[in-house]
C-alpha cells in the first residue's frame, strides 16, 4: 500500500506565511468535516495529520468549549498542544482555558477520554519546544510570525 504523501505536503505549506491566511477557512471546513464525521475526524486526520477536539470549560464562565487543535504525539498516552494561533500576535482562547484546569478531554480517531493538563516551562518546556518542531515545523514559522509573544506549550496525558 502506497504512503500517504499529504502530511509531508501538510508540512511544506504550513512552511509558507501565506498559508496562515486561509486559516479562516481552514477552520469552517475543520468544524463542517468534525460535524460530518461525529467528532471523529478532521481535515487534519484527512491529510494524515494528529489531530483532536479538546473540551475544556471556561476559565471565567465554566461552560464547555470545544476547539478543533493539531497535536504532537510524545510518546505512549502523552500529547503536546502548542498555542500558535497560526502566528497571530495574541494567545488562542483555549489555551487560557487549559491553563487555568488541571484535566480536560481529549475526543480523537472515535475516542473520547480524560487527560491530565500540564502547562511547561524552563529546561521542560525547550526540550518539549524542539519536538513539536521537529514534528511539525510550521511551528517554528508561526513563532517568528508572532514577534515576541511566547507560545504556550502543554502535556496532556492520558488518565
Amino acid at each position: 500500500m502506497p504512503k500517504n504523501p499529504l502530511p509531508a505536503l501538510g508540512r511544506a505549506i504550513a512552511n509558507r506565511p501565506a498559508a496562515m491566511r486561509a486559516a479562516p477557512l481552514i477552520i469552517r471546513v475543520e468544524r463542517f468535516v468534525r460535524r460530518l464525521t461525529g467528532g471523529r475526524h478532521g481535515v487534519l486526520d484527512v491529510a494524515g495529520l494528529p489531530s483532536m477536539e479538546l473540551t475544556v470549560p471556561g476559565r471565567r464562565t465554566g461552560v464547555p468549549r470545544t476547539v478543533s487543535l493539531l497535536y504532537v504525539p510524545d510518546g505512549p498516552g502523552a500529547f503536546l498542544l502548542v498555542g500558535s494561533n497560526w502566528g497571530r500576535p495574541g494567545h488562542p482562547s483555549w489555551s487560557a482555558n487549559l491553563g487555568a484546569v488541571d484535566h480536560a478531554e481529549m475526543h480523537s480517531g472515535g475516542d473520547r477520554f480524560e487527560v491530565k493538563v500540564r502547562q511547561l516551562d524552563g529546561e521542560e518546556r525547550e526540550r518539549a519546544w524542539q519536538r513539536a518542531t521537529a514534528y511539525w515545523p510550521g511551528y517554528a514559522m508561526e513563532q517568528r510570525l508572532a514577534g515576541d509573544r511566547r507560545f504556550r506549550l502543554y502535556e496532556l496525558t492520558r488518565i
